[in-house]
């Protein structure tokens, strides 16, 4: 069974750091493109951030590019998501998605908050 799991989320102030992780199980993660997106009420859900599984390559929105960094570590099935100088507007719920294999995690909130 295929599960995707987040953790790390919680209250930051404007221009603090938040570090994401998203632990994976029941697939061969190393092999997997794994993307974060991000979901605020009322609004689609939106791409935040990929990683490519066999070259690493990295993808990021135009919105968070110089600001997050995406990095795995396939020995802990673990994609990571930095977050540095974080603004009100990063406020969401973030999912990590195992694109092939249709699976999502929970979501874990986080809240840019002075």
């Amino acid at each position: 069974q295929v599960q995707l799991v987040e953790s790390g989320g919680g209250l930051v102030r404007p221009g603090g750091s938040l570090r994401l992780s998203c632990v994976g199980s029941g697939f061969a993660f190393s092999s997997y493109t794994i993307k974060w997106h991000r979901q605020v009420p009322g609004k689609e859900r939106e791409f935040v951030a990929g990683i490519i599984g066999s070259l690493g390559t990295t993808t990021y929105a135009d919105s968070v590019k110089g600001r997050f960094t995406i990095s795995r570590d396939n020995a802990k099935k673990t994609v990571y998501l930095q977050m540095n100088s974080v603004k009100p507007e990063d406020t969401a719920v973030y999912y990590c998605q195992a694109p092939a294999t249709g699976s999502w995690g929970q979501g874990t909130q986080v809240t840019v908050s002075s």
